[in-house]
């Protein structure tokens, strides 16, 4: 068994049932082995977890650097951006960020910081493409706003502030969005941006 296979049966476990919940048990019996040769792979469990999640950072990283790439325009790949997330973490039904939080809070403070030094120059890019395309108002700090949206969208998956029993993620994410864009978009953009949600919202 390799260690990779390892790491994408984990993965799809933690996603579907929580990084709290999935047991080296559960691992080894969804791959048919024995717990001893994850062990040969893994010292422990919180080891599993922090691989996993950076093979699931680098993932999404790579999926929205295509997105943006091929997206029509910033507006748009937002959304798209969004909907991948959706589908990838499973609608965040097991609060993958907030697990990782509550009981392994290293790891998500080291993966928090190495989430944003990525995905902050990203958004930047993002940001000034929306500026010279006119979509975006010419005169948004980009850095200052890619660092505002990076830290809202970190800040509505936690769940002692946004219970999920209230809010669902796929509306904090949505409203969240709509906000954002709301904030910088140029008339132009506004036009653009209205056209988009007249034709995805229900």
């Amino acid at each position: 068994m390799r260690r990779v296979d390892i790491l994408n049966q984990a993965e799809e476990l933690f996603l579907t049932l929580g990084f709290k919940s999935v047991t080296m048990d559960d691992i080894a019996n969804a791959l048919g082995m024995s717990k001893k040769t994850i062990y040969k792979h893994f010292t422990n469990k919180t080891e599993l977890v922090e691989e996993v999640t950076t093979c699931i950072q680098e993932k999404i990283f790579a999926a929205t650097e295509q997105i943006r790439a091929n997206s029509k325009n910033p507006i748009e790949e937002l959304y798209e951006t969004k909907m991948f997330l959706m589908t990838f973490l499973k609608e965040e039904k097991t609060s993958p960020q907030y697990q990782l939080q509550k009981y392994y809070p290293h790891i998500y403070k080291q993966k928090i910081l190495a989430q944003f030094e990525k995905w902050h120059e990203s958004l930047k890019k993002s940001l000034e493409k929306g500026k010279k395309s006119g979509l975006f108002r010419a005169d948004i700090d980009s850095m200052f706003i890619a660092r505002m949206y990076f830290n809202g969208m970190t800040g509505i998956r936690d769940e002692r502030i946004f219970p999920r029993n209230i809010y669902s993620i796929n509306i904090l994410m949505e409203n969240y969005l709509e906000y954002h864009l709301r904030a910088i978009v140029s008339v132009k953009g506004l036009a653009v941006l209205n056209n988009y949600l007249k034709k995805t919202k229900p």
